[in-house]
C-alpha cells in the first residue's frame, strides 16, 4: 500500500466488553467494585507487611512487590474503562494509547518475572533451608527485584517504539476494553512483521524461560517434599507454596491463551474474557489467595484493623529483615538458626 494513502492517527475508539447500552450499568458497578476491592486488598498486603517486624523476610518482601506491581498493572486498564463507560466516550488518543502500552506491558511482565523470583524464594527455603538465610541475604532480593523493574522497562520501550513506528488508516475501532498488541496490530496498514518477530521472539523467550524456572522450581519442591517423612510435615511444606502456585496457574493460563493459542481457535471474544482473567480477576484474588491460608498475614492484617500497629520507616523495612522463624515456616523438621 503507498504512503499516500496512510493517515496520521490522533485517536482511536476502545469498543469495550459489550456494545449493549443496558449492559452498561452493570459493566460498570461490577467493574467498579472489582477495582476497589483489588486496591484495597494490595494495599492492606503491603501495610501489614510494612508496619508488621515478623514479616520482613525475602518471602513476603516479594509479597510486597507483588502488591504493588498489581496495583499498578490493574491502574493501566481498569480506570480508562471505567471512564469510558460513565462517560459515554470511547475515544483514546494515540498518546494515551502507546502510554497505555507501556505501562501495561511493563507490569504483565514485571508480575511474571516477580512469580519467577518468588518461586526460586520457595525453592531455597523448602530445599535448601540451612543455607536460606545465607542465599536469600538482603542484597540479593533487592537485586532481583530491581533487575526485574529495569529489565522489564526497557523491554516495555521497546515494544511501545516499535508500535510507534506503524502507520494506521481507515479502521480506528479497537475491539478490546484495552490498548493491547494482538488487536492493535490487526489495525495496521504497515506490514507488522518486526513487532509480531520481538513479540514472538523475544516475548516467547521471556515467557518459555519464566515457565521453564517455575517448573524446575517446583519440581525440586515437590520432589523435597515428598522426601518428608511425616504427612503432617509435607502438609506444612506444600502449604507453604499452594498459593504462590495457585496464582501462577491463573496468571500464566489465562495470558498464555492470549498471546501463544493458535490464531484459528481465537476470536475476539474469548480474548477479552481471558484478558479479563489475568488483567482483573487475577490482580483482585492474588490478596484474598495469600491471606487466607496464611497465619502471619492474617495475624498482621487483625493488628492493622484493631490499630495495634507501629510505622517504621519504610526504607528500611523494605531492604531489611531480621529472619527469626524455623526455615520461614516450611514445615520441615528441622530448625534453623540465624548465626550469632
Amino acid at each position: 500500500m503507498g504512503w499516500e494513502n496512510l493517515t496520521s492517527v490522533s485517536e482511536f475508539f476502545l469498543l469495550g466488553l459489550s456494545k449493549q447500552p443496558e449492559q452498561q450499568e452493570v459493566l460498570f458497578g461490577l467493574f467498579l467494585s472489582m477495582y476497589l476491592v483489588t486496591m484495597m486488598g494490595n494495599f492492606l498486603i503491603i501495610l501489614a507487611i510494612i508496619t508488621d517486624a515478623q514479616l520482613h523476610t525475602p518471602m513476603y518482601f516479594f509479597l510486597a512487590n507483588l502488591s504493588l506491581a498489581d496495583s499498578c498493572f490493574v491502574s493501566t486498564t481498569v480506570p480508562k474503562m471505567l471512564a469510558n463507560i460513565w462517560t459515554q466516550n470511547q475515544v483514546i488518543s494515540y498518546a494515551g494509547c502507546l502510554s497505555q502500552l507501556y505501562f501495561f506491558m511493563l507490569f504483565v511482565m514485571l508480575e511474571a518475572c516477580l512469580l519467577v523470583v518468588m518461586a526460586y524464594d520457595r525453592y531455597v527455603a523448602i530445599c535448601h533451608p540451612l543455607h536460606y538465610i545465607v542465599v536469600m541475604r538482603p542484597e540479593l532480593c533487592v537485586l532481583l527485584v530491581s533487575a526485574s523493574w529495569i529489565m522489564n522497562a526497557l523491554h516495555s520501550l521497546l515494544h511501545t517504539l516499535l508500535m510507534n513506528s506503524l502507520s494506521f488508516c481507515a479502521n480506528h475501532e479497537i475491539p478490546h476494553f484495552f490498548y493491547d498488541i494482538n488487536p492493535f496490530l490487526s489495525l495496521s496498514c504497515t506490514d507488522p512483521f518486526i513487532n509480531e518477530l520481538v513479540i514472538f521472539t523475544i516475548g516467547g523467550l521471556v515467557g518459555l524461560v519464566c515457565v521453564l524456572c517455575l517448573t524446575i522450581s517446583y519440581a525440586y519442591i515437590f520432589s523435597t517434599i515428598l522426601k518428608i517423612p511425616s504427612v503432617q510435615g509435607k502438609r506444612k511444606a506444600f502449604s507453604t507454596c499452594s498459593s504462590h502456585l495457585s496464582v501462577v496457574s491463573l496468571f500464566f493460563g489465562t495470558s498464555f491463551c492470549v498471546y501463544f493459542s493458535p490464531p484459528s481457535t481465537r476470536s475476539a471474544e474469548t480474548d477479552t474474557v481471558a484478558s479479563v482473567m489475568y488483567t482483573v480477576v487475577t490482580p483482585m484474588l492474588n490478596p484474598f489467595i495469600y491471606s487466607l491460608r496464611n497465619r502471619d498475614i492474617n495475624s498482621s492484617l487483625r493488628k492493622l484493623i484493631r490499630g495495634k500497629v507501629t510505622f517504621p520507616t519504610i526504607t528500611v523495612t523494605l531492604v531489611t529483615w531480621i529472619p527469626t522463624h524455623s526455615v520461614f515456616d516450611t514445615g520441615l523438621p528441622m530448625s534453623v538458626k540465624p548465626p550469632s
